[in-house]
């Protein structure tokens, strides 16, 4: 049986790894989970042991199929407890990231079913972030951008917020900006700031660089019904 700890190694390796194409440095790893490379060193060599990851020297590591088919499993208990947690239990999307964190070692099958079902097999939960099915096939490939690669006059639709920091989460809903919402860059100042217009029609909201690069973008159409609810200034 694996440790929670190992687990949450497998589903950080399968995140880069996904995110940047593997193998995944010791580095990268270390700043994911806020270890040292010395201890991540040390556990990688633990799930290589156990034919989860694979390693090549001075490159970094990359799950097995069977270490991937572990990450998918974490992960889709994840990302339905969030949905449950924000549908059912009246949470903020804010407040989930570190509930489900919690519990998503420790879950049954048949809860993870039971939480599904109650929630219709959701594709996504309230960040975006596509909810693994339950035959734990991977994940497709994604063809969303980061906000911060685009340049002024360019029209996109949110399509992924990441969850790591509530206060983020905070300013985003704040700023009307969650996953369907239309934007559209009005300004990319030399400093970091990106501005962009929320919605069509919408006031502007400036957002910091490191906000901007946490949020995944499609490029939006005019027939794009996902856009997101008019803002008023």
């Amino acid at each position: 049986m694996l440790s929670d700890v190992m687990e949450d190694y497998l589903k950080a390796i399968y995140t880069l790894q996904t995110e940047d194409g593997p193998p995944v440095a010791t580095s990268a790893i270390a700043d994911a989970l806020s270890k040292t490379p010395p201890t991540v060193t040390s556990m990688l060599g633990k799930l290589e042991e156990r034919g989860l990851v694979a390693r090549e020297k001075y490159k970094g590591a990359e799950l097995t199929r069977e270490g991937e088919t572990v990450a998918l499993e974490v992960i889709r208990h994840h990302r339905l407890l969030e949905a449950y947690l924000a549908e059912h239990l009246d949470y903020d999307w804010s407040e989930v990231h570190d509930e489900a964190d919690a519990l998503e070692h420790h879950i049954s099958e048949e809860f993870e079913r039971r939480v599904a079902e109650a929630l219709g097999d959701p594709e996504v939960d309230p960040h975006g972030d596509p909810i693994p099915s339950a035959d734990l096939t991977p994940l497709g490939t994604d063809d969303s951008t980061r906000l911060d690669e685009h340049p002024v006059g360019d029209r996109v639709t949110v399509t992924r917020v990441s969850d790591r920091d509530e206060e983020e989460l905070q300013y985003l809903a704040d700023a009307g900006i969650t996953p369907g919402t239309r934007l559209e860059v009005v300004d990319v100042a030399p400093f970091g700031m990106v501005t962009v217009r929320v919605g069509k029609g919408g006031r502007e909201q400036s957002l910091p660089e490191a906000v901007a690069r946490s949020i995944r973008v499609v490029p939006a159409t005019d027939g794009d019904h996902q856009y997101g609810p008019e803002v008023e200034g």
